[in-house]
């Protein structure tokens, strides 16, 4: 089940989100950052700063109009939004009756621009992370990882190069870096036909939540 929640980050206001909520009793938290999309079936708010509950379309306005809300928004709002969001479930996961010791139990994952911000949740605010298809994050790679990282890109992906791979690997030699040679860029979004691979998108899930189980337990 799920519901909408409202999440005040300092400096910034209130972003939305999508509190998505397993059966059971959770062992941990996922903070999923979105594509450069916004407000949609697979991701969340994240330009709410600029502009509230922007949705675009998988076509090259939507690209275009995604280009000007990342530009305005920026990386460091980004990540702001991501420690408000993971403050929110440590809170969440202490107020639900953990006994204390999982309430740090929180994971990042992002997609395409959130894979980036992904990464930076890694470094900056020392949270297990997964990216997808991070193009951005080439620029970031001298920071140094805190907790438990992981890469997935399509070896057919035009934004991603081979040599922009091999600088992953170089620069964060701790981190898992996958390759899946099927596939192209956004291979994970079952929304877009011409971009889902299920074959790599199911065996990078796999590896996905083997890291965050064994990160978050």
């Amino acid at each position: 089940m799920g519901q909408q929640i409202d999440i005040e980050v300092p400096d910034i206001g209130q972003v939305g989100g999508w509190l998505a909520r397993p059966e059971g009793e959770p062992t941990g938290a996922l903070v999923v950052i979105q594509e450069i999309f916004g407000v949609n079936a697979v991701g969340r708010a994240f330009f709410d700063p600029v502009e509230r509950n922007v949705e675009l379309a998988y076509d090259e306005e939507g690209f275009r109009r995604g280009r000007e809300m990342i530009a305005a928004t920026g990386m460091e709002r980004a990540v702001a939004i991501v420690a408000a969001a993971a403050d929110w479930l440590r809170t969440a996961l202490r107020d639900g009756g953990d006994d204390g010791t999982g309430s740090q139990r929180v994971g990042a994952v992002g997609f395409c621009w959130g894979g980036t911000v992904a990464y930076l949740a890694n470094t900056r605010l020392g949270l297990p992370a997964v990216s997808y298809y991070g193009a951005r994050t080439v620029q970031f790679l001298d920071e140094p990882l805190r907790a438990p990282m992981m890469f997935h890109f399509g070896g057919n992906d035009s934004a991603i190069t081979a040599q922009d791979i091999a600088l992953h690997r170089q620069h964060q030699p701790d981190a898992a870096v996958h390759v899946y040679p099927a596939a192209g860029h956004a291979f994970n979004r079952d929304v877009d036909p011409h971009a889902y691979e299920p074959e790599s998108a199911r065996l990078a899930r796999q590896r996905t939540m083997e890291l965050f189980h064994s990160a978050l337990r």
